[in-house]
């Protein structure tokens, strides 16, 4: 078909715009933003998203003023919400959020569990850690919240997530194992997250525990001891005899003391799911660390897309509490729908505007989906034909929680090769029942 020449001057397009949006919105062909884009050096097709560079040469090419407006902006409550809450008068200091990283068999829960001595690992399936559980433990009169993060690959995503709600990053390794693959990928996320790191140097009480290998091998990745010179405290310890454990402790609470973390208990919350997963008789729940304010039953929130009032509230012991204060984590109801792993929970004013608020930022989402889902064209369609047509075998993903789904589903993309590919047509949070 012929495109309608238009004599364009500006243009307002969204954050994420592919080749041939860009085109339709100048009233030119793919062929020849492509081309322009070629003449410059760089190899783009009509499906690739246009960075803001791109933009901006194509903006000079052509002669137009391309404006980039971020679609976030009107939906964005959290940034509402950081705009409105920082009242320092209130401030008081918050117990530290600490998350456990480390390699699968380094001895993670081993040594969570010796922290609050309870046996979660050993009536685990197959020793994995598969939920990111969250709990408070005292030590000094003073509170920290631990998080455990499960380590195989395919959580990735929810480790990325773990270390989003951190403010201390303890990674775990085995002083007879040294690093491994895992501790490297830990030891990225843990530096790309910015949050303080303390190593915990497991497996002490063993023979064949080589401390100092392992130093300089976390020191080859720039994690520097401090006894040499560097700035990351290693601590020795035990998950088996428990040597060490209140050293590692106290250099948590030291640590914590540095960064001054304040929160206003007086406030709206704000707070950060770390879990969800659909329960029989309760609906929708999900495990929450409150960053701000105070989340109190029957409080209205919007949480992503999904929106609510706090039905119940039970803390890591079990019981039903009233109210969570900053730093503190806990299990909610009320959901609407299950929530996603990561996504920020703000406590509103009423139902109404958490509703509108949930709408909005659904709507969003979806047209974000839709911009991502790319046009074929006749000639995309024909090359399939030629090339026999790409198989694809359809699957459903259920599991029982959101970050279990969303490991699942990421797992799968890899498993494309030349003959067929994995489709996801649907996947939720729940039992799997007969529909």
């Amino acid at each position: 078909k012929k495109i309608e020449e238009l004599d364009v001057t500006e243009i307002t397009i969204p954050k994420d715009c592919r080749l041939y949006e860009f085109a339709e919105k100048i009233g030119k062909t793919d062929g020849d933003v492509i081309g322009k884009l070629f003449m410059l050096g760089m190899m783009v097709t009509k499906n690739d998203f246009l960075g803001d560079d791109e933009l901006e040469i194509l903006g000079e090419e052509y002669g137009i003023e391309v404006t980039i407006k971020d679609e976030l902006e009107d939906v964005n409550y959290e940034e509402t919400y950081e705009d409105e809450e920082i009242d320092t008068t209130n401030f008081v200091t918050r117990p530290p959020v600490v998350t456990i990283m480390g390699h699968v068999d380094h001895g993670k829960t081993s040594l969570l569990d010796k922290i609050r001595s309870s046996r979660v690992a050993a009536s685990e399936a197959g020793g994995i850690t598969q939920h990111i559980s969250a709990y408070t433990i005292t030590k000094n009169n003073s509170e920290i919240t631990f998080v455990d993060t499960p380590g195989h690959e395919a959580f990735k995503a929810m480790r990325v997530r773990g270390a989003g709600v951190t403010d201390i990053i303890i990674i775990v390794v085995a002083a007879d194992d040294g690093v491994k693959p895992q501790t490297l990928e830990v030891i990225k996320l843990a530096q790309a997250s910015g949050a303080p790191i303390i190593v915990a140097l497991n497996k002490m009480d063993k023979e064949t525990a080589q401390p100092d290998m392992v130093k300089g091998q976390m020191a080859e990745h720039g994690i520097n001891p401090v006894d040499w010179g560097g700035d990351v405290e290693f601590v020795a310890v035990s998950a088996k005899s428990g040597e060490g454990i209140d050293d590692l402790l106290e250099t948590i609470l030291l640590q914590a003391e540095v960064m001054e973390l304040k929160a206003n208990p007086k406030c709206p919350a704000k707070a950060v799911v770390i879990e969800s997963r659909l329960e029989k008789g309760k609906g929708p729940v999900a495990t929450v660390i409150v960053k701000n304010g105070t989340l109190k039953k029957q409080d209205s929130f919007v949480c992503g897309k999904t929106y609510g009032r706090v039905r119940l509230i039970i803390d890591d012991l079990g019981k039903q509490k009233k109210e969570v204060l900053p730093g503190e984590p806990a299990e909610i109801t009320g959901f609407d729908e299950v929530p996603l792993a990561g996504d920020v929970l703000v406590a509103v004013d009423s139902d109404k505007e958490a509703k509108e608020t949930a709408q909005k930022w659904k709507e969003f989402l979806e047209e974000r989906e839709k911009s991502k889902s790319t046009k074929a064209t006749l000639e995309d369609l024909q090359k399939m034909i030629l090339e026999g047509e790409l198989k694809k075998l359809p699957v459903i993903v259920k599991a029982d929680t959101q970050g279990s789904v969303e490991a699942i589903k990421g797992s799968l993309a890899k498993l494309k090769n030349e003959e067929v590919k994995v489709d996801v047509i649907h996947s939720d949070v729940g039992a799997i029942t007969e529909n």
